[in-house]
């Protein structure tokens, strides 16, 4: 008891310099004391003995283990399937600053998918001049096949994966905005599914609001997008199949919606509507939830290589046949050389004032951003545009002599293809590491729902970055999860 104690006392004192720490403040003379919506959280921790507390963790671990609950690592020679790791200590929001999230979140994904539409009809916000049209329409993400074509309730991010952090003096900013195939929502519901097997105790200590519901949300959002005069639509999810680094996630949804898991090779194309292959004939499919990329989607139109897609799929999207989910072309608005934009999107399309603030961003095509990124590359991270994952990334602070020279030679050779923004001190948590509990830093994945209406499930995936300094939250880059709560009082 008195070991864990000092551990988790020097979570607050050895924490990162500048950063917010989401559980502990310290007080007058170093004192330590948690935050008022940890507090009954923090007693009930303070009582568990080292030992039960490692026996929950290996518990969890097989408890993953036996559900199947991995992620696949590409390049990795030692073997790419893995458990996703998983922290006991949760990151608690209180009701206010949640509520305050959410506000913002359903804001900001209700002016991308405005602006989505916008720059596949009418084009209003590129004749204004907000957003230069080159960055748009020879963006590598915008499907000049989507022009004009028209979707049901002109929604195109049907499910939006908002990346959160705080920093600063305790702000929230966006990281970046994920329209495309967002993953993760898997994670967030099985690792409250752990908390409530291992920990059942602090349920009736707490008020949280679930997250067990998501499929149901999700599938009533997909079946509200179907095409019109459908009475009970017919929903699918598309996987690129097992060896996806995602495959859980895919067949784990499918099976929680009661919908079928398809794979390109089950699907058909017939007089513009596509239709699923099964032992009673084919099966027409009205609303398509694809997690697979634009390019792989339709080879008669992307890459003509693809054997994941479907033949003559965007003609059946064309006629109005079938929703995708996301649309083709929705990629355009989470690239990263979009994202600077987006407070001027809410501006545009809502006339209102953004409730979440970006983080800070260069844009290196712009020659005078490029020169203060080429003389501040080691105090700053540095993104490919189109990069994902936590892959093709400088973390200024953090990087070697030789990194620093290589990234320094690409962003000079191809600086269209880079932003960079200031190293934040994200907020970091206490964590469950090898050496003991320590702090580690974090994000915050909500995942929003847009359809009929918008909807989103309080909180959402809460990422650690389990090396020690590491900014980096992404499993692919070895992080973890933590349960994510959100208090009803």
């Amino acid at each position: 008891m008195a070991s864990l104690l000092r551990s988790i006392t020097a979570t607050s004192v050895n924490r990162p310099v500048s950063s917010v720490d989401e559980v502990l403040h310290s007080g007058p003379r170093d004192s330590v004391s948690p935050r008022a919506h940890y507090e009954k959280f923090w007693s009930w921790l303070l009582a568990q003995s080292p030992e039960s507390l490692d026996r929950a963790r290996t518990e969890a671990d097989l408890f993953f283990r036996r559900v199947g609950i991995t992620f696949n690592v590409y390049g990795d020679e030692a073997g790419t399937e893995r458990v996703i790791p998983f922290d006991l200590i949760p990151r608690i929001l209180p009701a206010n600053e949640w509520q305050a999230l959410d506000r913002g979140l359903r804001q900001r994904v209700m002016a991308l998918n405005r602006f989505i539409h916008d720059i596949y009809h009418q084009q209003d916000i590129l004749r204004a001049g907000i957003i230069p049209k080159e960055l748009v329409l020879r963006n590598s993400q915008y499907r000049a096949e989507m022009q004009g074509v028209n979707v049901p309730r002109d929604i195109y991010a049907h499910i939006s994966g908002i990346d959160i952090v705080r920093a600063g003096k305790g702000e929230f900013y966006v990281l970046e905005d994920n329209l495309r195939v967002p993953s993760g929502v898997s994670y967030m519901i099985e690792d409250r599914k752990a908390m409530m097997r291992l920990f059942p105790q602090l349920f009736s200590l707490h008020r949280v609001a679930p997250v067990e519901h998501y499929p149901d949300m999700l599938l009533k959002h997909l079946r509200s997008v179907a095409p019109d005069n459908i009475g009970e639509p017919t929903v699918a999810v598309l996987t690129p199949g097992s060896y996806n680094s995602a495959y859980f996630e895919h067949a784990f949804l499918a099976q929680q919606m009661g919908v079928e898991l398809v794979e390109g090779q089950d699907l058909f194309v017939s007089e513009e509507r596509l239709y699923m292959k099964t032992t009673r004939g084919p099966r027409r499919i009205d609303v398509l939830y694809r997690r697979i990329d634009d390019d792989f989607l339709d080879p008669q139109i992307f890459r003509a290589d693809s054997a994941l897609g479907v033949h003559g799929l965007m003609k059946a999207v064309r006629a109005g046949r079938l929703t995708v989910c996301n649309a083709p072309g929705t990629g355009v608005a989470d690239d990263k050389s979009i994202y600077p934009y987006v407070p001027e999107m809410i501006r545009f399309y809502l006339g209102e004032e953004p409730l979440l603030a970006n983080v800070p961003t260069y844009l290196c095509r712009k020659p005078d951003d490029l020169a203060y990124v080429l003389d501040h590359l080691d105090e700053l991270v540095v993104k490919e545009t189109q990069g994902a994952g936590g892959y093709g990334m400088l973390v200024g602070p953090c990087a070697s002599r030789e990194e620093l020279e290589r990234f320094r030679g690409l962003v000079t050779q191809r600086p269209e293809n880079y932003i960079a923004q200031p190293t934040l001190a994200l907020s970091t948590c206490p964590t469950f590491v090898a050496s003991g509990v320590a702090p580690r830093h974090i994000d915050l994945r909500p995942f929003v729902l847009s359809g009929a209406e918008i909807s989103i499930v309080p909180g959402g995936l809460t990422r650690v970055a389990l090396r020690e300094g590491s900014l980096v939250v992404n499993s692919s880059q070895g992080g973890g999860t933590k349960d994510t709560w959100v208090l009803q009082d």
